[in-house]
């Protein structure tokens, strides 16, 4: 699995890898609030008692990423050869990073 590549060039809107430390605290506020919520309530009550939804804990927008966007093979490319003739890379380094790209890719 350590070699596998996403099929789909889908990224997020951010320079942020993952959302995982986000969700974490998501979960433990949410199961916090749940549990003190089942301590407080009556056994009478319990069958009554509705789960909380995550936006009433959490904001999705104050997250790390703001969204996703599809990326094509083609703006990868373009990307690629922007940024290798942008910096001082020898030409080496340059086919290097576009064959990197086109690697990704697929």
């Amino acid at each position: 699995m350590s070699r596998s590549r996403h099929k789909t060039p889908i990224v997020g809107h951010t320079a942020r890898r993952s959302e995982r430390d986000d969700k974490k605290i998501l979960h433990q506020r949410w199961r916090t609030r749940e549990r003190t919520a089942l301590a407080s309530t009556s056994p009478e009550a319990l069958s009554a008692h509705l789960p909380l939804l995550e936006s009433q804990v959490s904001n999705v927008w104050s997250m790390g990423k703001d969204g996703r966007s599809y990326w094509p093979v083609e703006r990868q490319a373009a990307t690629a050869d922007r940024i290798a003739s942008h910096r001082d890379y020898s030409p080496k380094e340059c086919a290097s990073l576009k064959k990197r790209a086109r690697c990704s890719s697929g």
